[in-house]
């Protein structure tokens, strides 16, 4: 499961958001999560995306994206870089925005990444729960 808070100062809206897929992996996860909240931005916006994924920020940060785009989706190891659907995805909505990453710490005390936390499991139970 995923989840995500849209917090926004002026005006001052807060909006959560979750969802979960049965057959998947926790990175394809943090990525949905992410791509989720930006598609509910209607504006370029000045933001900052905190994750408690180094998978996510890094690839950001650490510039990994640009190389793997350079490399023709390939790894440093020429490997395929896996998600590139969703890392694809992630460059379409990220674009017209000024994005600040930001890492944290996971299951630290973080309100936000807490809840974050709490509504993934909440969505995880509740697609395991309408399957049964």
């Amino acid at each position: 499961g995923w989840g995500a808070i849209l917090d926004c100062h002026e005006p001052k809206a807060r909006k959560e958001i979750s969802g979960a897929d049965p057959h998947t992996t926790n990175n394809r996860m943090e990525l949905s999560g992410i791509i989720e909240a930006l598609r509910l931005l209607r504006r370029p916006c000045e933001i900052t995306i905190v994750t408690d994924s180094t998978y996510v920020a890094d690839a950001f940060r650490k510039g990994w994206l640009a190389k793997w785009q350079k490399n023709g989706w390939r790894t440093s190891t020429k490997a395929p870089v896996k998600n590139e659907d969703l890392w694809r995805q992630m460059i379409e909505l990220t674009d017209p925005h000024q994005i600040e990453w930001k890492w944290i710490k996971g299951h630290a005390g973080h309100p936000e990444n807490e809840r974050c936390d709490e509504l993934a499991v909440q969505a995880r139970e509740a697609v395991a729960k309408s399957r049964r």
